[in-house]
């Protein structure tokens, strides 16, 4: 079922009555953003008072622009831009859809998408490639970790958003993208022209280990995840597996159903694995273990990293607080919160925050994070070489308009941080792809080898001016 207009229905609509409707569609949205859910000590008058004051500034800005603004603009493109400023007033992760990301977002679940395989993010101002997926169209054109992305085929990359960023270069497969980009080391940037493809994010690599430990390594939380694993699991149990290695460094989520489904299988039924609470008391949302043929009760050890972050954070805590894995690595990215994607009229969408997720013990991660049992850091880099693999050390707690924990305050050193940080402090940290370098991965190999795990843990390091404070009612 379609829950919005097509675009040429819409065309048939008398232009003022459009643009009536979408400014008052505009105002009933940003009430209800903005609305706390409670009224203490006003009067319902003065609410509306201030609304209609706000309106008649939007109608007047907008009625500026219609009738000074030196060629004639859009309506479509106006009313898109009021939308898309109005949702990026919100936190990070609320975001505006364009067309063709709102239809993409299937395939995302999906696991593919049609594009050149790169996975981007903004470094000191700038476009940087994060890392190329391995064996896409980028990665065999050559394109590395720490590129810096100047232009899109002819358009500048100053000042564009990662989503605007994306949405250029995804497209239909055997499409073209040019891509300028610059290296640390050439002398001037070079082009680089690449035919987009389907590009197919596998979910779940598994294989055998030392002895009877098996390794389970989580890429992303798609749709069919849970089952991957699953399947995973069962392989590496034929081949005699007793003890699990599973690994979640960078990645980056993915589905909250998905993440809850991966936590049943290590947990028993009915279990509290996670629950969502949106801003009203009544809208707490508990989600519980699934049934399965058999508890797998052998000994867990979970890597995380700096680029582990929400699903992947719900199954540490998850499993952490039902004392059925020890978490190995450092503090997890810290995104607490859940979007749910709304369709808008023209084919868009808006991403939009709508929850805070706790763990079952009634921790919020938001800007804090999943804490590791073992603390393990991983080596850092200023620049990726030679195809070496980074990703890129930025928290929640790090981007701007995050949404603040409530259940612990925020470290005064953070804050302080904020106001403006040094080039130096954005590094790098990487995986090694030899298991002998891998620090992380042979200290949760020499852990599991010990028999009980869960002995002679170090104690928890307490975090500065992070204090638990209840709530007051």
């Amino acid at each position: 079922m379609k829950l919005y207009v097509e675009e040429n229905e819409m065309i048939k609509i008398n232009k003022k009555r459009f643009l009536v409707t979408l400014l008052i569609l505009l105002v009933i949205g940003t009430i209800t953003l903005f609305t706390t859910g409670f009224v203490i000590g006003h009067k319902v008058a003065d609410a509306k008072t201030d609304t209609y004051e706000d309106l008649r500034a939007f109608t007047r800005a907008l009625e500026l622009i219609k009738s000074n603004y030196v060629e004639d603009p859009s309506n479509k493109e106006l009313i898109q831009g009021a939308i898309r400023g109005m949702i990026s007033n919100l936190d990070p992760h609320s975001s505006y859809m364009s067309e063709r990301a709102f239809k993409e977002i299937n395939m995302d679940i999906k696991g593919e998408f049609q594009g050149v395989g790169i996975q981007i993010g903004i470094k000191n101002q700038q476009l940087t490639v994060i890392a190329p997926i391995e064996d896409t169209p980028a990665d065999r054109a050559g394109i590395a970790a720490g590129d810096k992305i100047l232009k899109i085929n002819d358009e500048w990359t100053k000042d564009m958003s990662i989503e605007d960023a994306v949405d250029r270069m995804r497209g239909p497969k055997n499409t073209k993208v040019t891509l300028l980009l610059h290296r640390e080391g050439w002398d001037k940037p070079k082009e680089f022209t690449i035919t987009r493809d389907v590009i197919k994010v596998q979910s779940v690599k598994s294989r055998m280990l030392d002895g009877d430990i098996g390794y389970v390594k989580i890429i992303q939380f798609q749709g069919k995840t849970a089952k991957d694993v699953e399947n995973a699991l069962r392989k590496l149990e034929e081949k005699g597996m007793k003890r699990l290695v599973l690994d979640m460094r960078n990645n980056p989520g993915g589905l909250l159903d998905s993440s809850v489904d991966v936590s049943s299988l290590f947990m028993p039924k009915d279990k509290l694995v996670v629950y969502i609470q949106g801003r009203r008391k009544d809208d707490r949302k508990d989600f519980l273990s699934g049934g399965v043929d058999a508890v797998r009760d052998y000994p867990v050890v979970i890597l995380v990293n700096t680029g582990s972050a929400s699903a992947s954070e719900i199954v540490a805590g998850a499993l952490q607080d039902s004392k059925r894995a020890v978490i190995i690595g450092t503090q997890t990215f810290g995104k607490g919160s859940v979007q749910t994607v709304f369709p808008l009229d023209g084919n868009t969408g808006m991403r939009l925050t709508t929850a805070k997720y706790y763990t079952p013990s009634g921790r919020s991660i938001q800007n804090v994070g999943i804490a590791p049992d073992i603390e393990v850091k991983l080596p850092t880099i200023k620049d990726a070489k030679n195809g070496e693999s980074g990703h890129l050390i930025v928290r929640e707690k790090d981007l701007d308009r995050h949404l603040k924990n409530d259940t612990v305050k925020e470290p005064e050193k953070d804050r302080k941080k904020k106001e403006g940080s040094a080039e130096e402090d954005f590094v790098m940290e990487t995986v090694p792809k030899d298991d002998k370098d891998d620090i992380q991965l042979q200290k949760a190999i020499e852990l599991l080898k010990t028999g009980d795990i869960f002995k002679n843990l170090p104690p928890k390091k307490e975090q500065a001016e992070q204090v638990v404070e209840k709530k007051e009612e």
